[in-house]
């Protein structure tokens, strides 16, 4: 047995004749009679009370200790008490990903698994919390790829706590509890029309920021964060090396997603939509922070600034001009009375993106190709996105099976012969 069973009530003494009695402690009829003692993995003595009369749940319960340690399955009883907020706040601070990638993770947590799973010990997680959670996500109308990225979050902070020996294992994971399904929307990209009426109503400043989306593919932070030695005019490559990140409302340099660099086609007319933008909108050096909101000073000289001279800011941008000009070339309905303009998630700049996805993909360029071009790290996630936009499937079938046809159609065994018998 991992340990032994202290009688509390009784204590044996020994005589000088070497003779043994039995006799009653002053705790005697006061209290839990029997306390079960281990030593643990880490070198501290465990214990646990147990009242008159069950002297052998006790023995059941060193039996058990015992077991899982054997097993590698033990659980510290006083560790697991520890709540998920308070191993979740510890287990944000050890990570080693780039602070935005941290920022989101902790506001996903704080807004929509403490308040329902925070104060709960890990020690007690069972697959009907989880499901009930699950539930709780979706009643409040969170995108479903949102909702993914947030179980995801979580049932790696539980991954994280059976690890460490805090809980036996992760209920995210039970057969029983379901993860948010993935939205069944397909991306349907902007026509050309759509994208040349978007790109005319934005002011003047920021209209070749459209052809770097709908031209090249970059992100809105690369666009914003673009630097006039990335632009190979003479080569007819563009280097996507940098983007502007914020967290917490604060801007800095950071690389691309995921980290990954990359080259892509710049096409002759965006070459020349972003020379003339330099030419009436000279580009100006711009001082952030490296890395982080509070890492040391980097200067590029970017080429779109904002009427003020300074990088151009996210939010401000997204408001105002890009929404009146999606309103403006009739993607959202401008509402009446003076009222905001509506949300558009699928409308924002990652739009120029798809749109520029779409027209690779018509031109009958490979699913490679354009995930390099993307700055995706998986092809197959590109496939995933895409696949629906891969033109000429359906076409090359018909093309295929009618010239089968075509061909059978002169001779015996054609398919007048087969549909006669």
């Amino acid at each position: 047995m991992a340990g032994h069973i202290q009688d509390r009530w009784y204590r044996t003494s020994t005589a000088p004749d070497g003779s043994t009695t039995r006799e009653k402690t002053e705790r005697h009829g006061n209290g839990s009679r029997y306390r079960a003692r281990y030593v643990g993995p880490d070198g501290t003595e465990r214990s646990k009370a147990f009242p008159d009369r069950q002297k052998r749940l006790a023995e059941q319960w060193l039996a058990q200790i015992e077991a899982d340690m054997s097993r590698g399955q033990y659980i510290d009883p006083a560790a697991s008490k520890t709540t998920f907020r308070q191993y979740a706040d510890r287990w944000i601070a050890a990570q080693t990903s780039n602070v935005a990638s941290r920022a989101t993770t902790e506001t996903q947590l704080r807004l929509h698994a403490f308040p329902y799973l925070g104060s709960r010990p890990l020690a007690s997680f069972q697959p009907s919390h989880i499901r009930a959670w699950v539930r709780q996500l979706q009643d409040a109308g969170l995108a479903s790829s949102y909702q993914r990225s947030i179980f995801a979050t979580v049932s790696a902070v539980l991954t994280a706590a059976v690890d460490d020996m805090l809980m036996p294992r992760n209920p995210c994971r039970s057969s029983s509890v379901t993860a948010p399904k993935p939205g069944g929307g397909r991306v349907v990209p902007w026509t050309a029309d759509q994208t040349f009426a978007v790109r005319k109503a934005l002011p003047p400043r920021y209209r070749a920021m459209v052809d770097l989306g709908a031209g090249c593919g970059l992100r809105q932070g690369e666009v914003f964060g673009l630097p006039v030695d990335a632009i190979g005019f003479l080569t007819g490559w563009l280097h996507v090396g940098l983007q502007i990140k914020v967290v917490k409302g604060r801007a800095f340099f950071a690389p691309p997603k995921g980290e990954k660099e990359r080259d892509v086609p710049l096409p002759e007319q965006v070459g020349q939509a972003l020379a003339q933008h330099m030419q009436h909108y000279p580009p100006v050096n711009v001082t952030l922070p490296w890395l982080k909101p509070d890492g040391p000073p980097l200067t590029r000289s970017l080429v779109f600034t904002g009427p003020r001279g300074n990088h151009v800011y996210r939010s401000n941008f997204n408001i105002s001009p890009w929404k009146p000009a999606l309103a403006e070339a009739g993607l959202i309905a401008r509402p009446e009375g003076g009222a905001p303009l509506p949300s558009a998630r699928e409308h924002g700049m990652h739009a120029l993106r798809h749109f520029y996805a779409s027209v690779l993909l018509d031109a009958g360029e490979n699913i490679k190709a354009l995930s390099n071009y993307l700055g995706h790290t998986d092809p197959g996630f590109t496939l995933r996105v895409y696949t629906h936009l891969m033109p000429s499937s359906e076409s090359r079938t018909r093309s295929a099976v009618n010239s089968l046809y075509e061909r059978a159609s002169g001779s015996d065994d054609g398919p007048e012969t087969a549909q006669a018998a």
